[in-house]
């Protein structure tokens, strides 16, 4: 199910890529409001969710005053945030890649457990499965929401389809829509695409969408990589499936021409949508520590960062959406 036919990579790439391994424009730092004392030296491990990856990473990049690029990916991956290699000594390229990493959501929670990672940012909260671990390991967390994010459905771009309600959605995912006939669309079985339990969009997913409707079974149609998503919508013309906005437009670089989005209730997900909460599936982007994290300790200095006005341009920067 998760392997990639080779005509889809090909497709893909082909579709979405203008060029490959090539760097954009390098974004010299300017002046940043920071954090005082800040250093590679006392660089709190940060990690977080894929669809944060490039956040972390900037986020290390303004507060260390590192220039830094956006990686333009190979084939099928992602497009990427670096740090400008030239702009760093041997030893401090080795502390920024040990310390800015991106184990995935659940990953980079059970690090925060762990204590293996001192930050991490997500797109939710943590899971009960998560949760549970964290009793079990006598250990509790501090969330705090920091910007938003559109949580939005994908289907393909010969489906002629422009718009579900939250009922269809929420009725298409307990399996009692079946056929594309049945919202509007055209007569053909739908192919219900989920993700595996636990992932970060999974679990918004039946947050945010789903509330207390259980969700169908859909086994054989779990993606187990968000950018996978994209590559069976674009294969299947009967697909539909989930993912975030903002993973969506700046992560996988897709135009609607590529991967449309579903309005929901004839509300688009756009910036102004989110902005006043129009449109109905809002997912926010959360900072997380332990609460036994030191109050002296850089990484709780950084929470507070986070959480501040002076962070905000660093969300608008990656895409996301902040009041």
């Amino acid at each position: 199910m998760n392997k990639i036919p080779f005509i889809t990579v090909v497709c893909l790439a082909a579709t979405l890529l203008a060029g490959c391994d090539k760097p954009e424009k390098i974004v010299e730092p300017i002046e940043t409001i920071g954090i005082d004392g800040i250093s590679f030296d006392n660089l709190p491990r940060i990690d977080g969710s894929t669809s944060c990856r490039h956040l972390n990473t900037m986020i290390a990049c303004k507060l260390l005053d590192l220039p830094y690029y956006w990686q333009e990916p190979a084939i099928m991956t992602e497009w990427q945030v670096f740090p400008v290699r030239e702009a760093l000594t041997d030893d401090e390229y080795a502390i920024f890649t040990e310390r800015v990493k991106t184990s995935q959501t659940h990953g980079a929670f059970v690090n925060l457990i762990d204590g293996a990672a001192d930050i991490i940012l997500t797109h939710r909260t943590l899971s009960p499965d998560e949760a549970e671990y964290a009793r079990s390991k006598g250990v509790s967390l501090i969330e705090a929401p920091v910007a938003s994010d559109a949580f939005v459905f994908v289907v393909n771009v010969n489906n002629p389809l422009k718009s579900l309600t939250v009922s269809q959605v929420q009725r298409i995912y307990t399996g009692e829509i079946t056929n594309w006939a049945q919202v509007g669309g055209q007569d053909a079985e739908m192919k219900v695409y989920t993700r595996p339990r636990n992932s970060g969009s999974e679990e918004v997913m039946r947050e945010v969408v789903m509330g207390d409707l259980e969700m169908a079974e859909f086994p054989e149609s779990s993606i187990g990589q968000m950018s996978w998503v994209f590559t069976e919508v674009i294969e299947n013309d009967n697909a539909i499936c989930y993912t975030f906005n903002n993973y969506k437009e700046l992560i996988m670089k897709t135009s609607n021409a590529v991967v449309p989005r579903i309005a929901i209730n004839g509300v688009f997900p756009d910036e102004a949508t989110v902005r006043d909460e129009t449109y109905p599936f809002i997912s926010k982007v959360h900072v997380a520590i332990r609460s036994d994290l030191d109050h002296n300790s850089m990484a709780y200095k950084m929470f507070g960062w986070l959480q501040s006005d002076i962070a905000k341009p660093v969300y608008e920067e990656c895409g996301f959406v902040v009041n």
